[in-house]
C-alpha cells in the first residue's frame, strides 16, 4: 500500500481526481478521518469533509505512474 495526502476544495477538482482514478485497475480509497470512501466515486467523494486534507490509500505495489498524476492535487 502507498499512501499520499491531496486536497480536493473544488467540485472541478473532484472530478479531475475521479478521472485519473477511474481509469486505474488498483483499489485506491480516499480516508478523512475516520471516514473511508472508495475514490472512483464521485458520490462517496463528496460525502467527506473536502475542507481538510484527505489521504488516498493505492492497494498496489507498481502504481508510481498513478501516484505521478495525483501530485497535481497533493496537498
Amino acid at each position: 500500500m502507498k499512501s499520499i495526502q491531496i486536497s480536493l476544495q473544488m467540485a472541478q477538482k473532484v472530478k479531475d481526481f475521479v478521472a485519473v482514478t477511474q481509469d486505474s485497475p488498483f483499489e485506491i480509497l480516499l480516508k478523512s478521518g475516520k471516514y473511508v470512501v472508495d475514490a472512483k466515486s464521485i458520490l462517496g467523494i463528496f460525502s467527506l469533509d473536502l475542507s481538510q486534507p484527505l489521504t488516498v490509500e493505492v492497494y498496489a505495489d507498481n502504481c508510481d505512474e498513478l501516484l505521478e498524476k495525483l501530485k497535481e492535487f497533493k496537498a
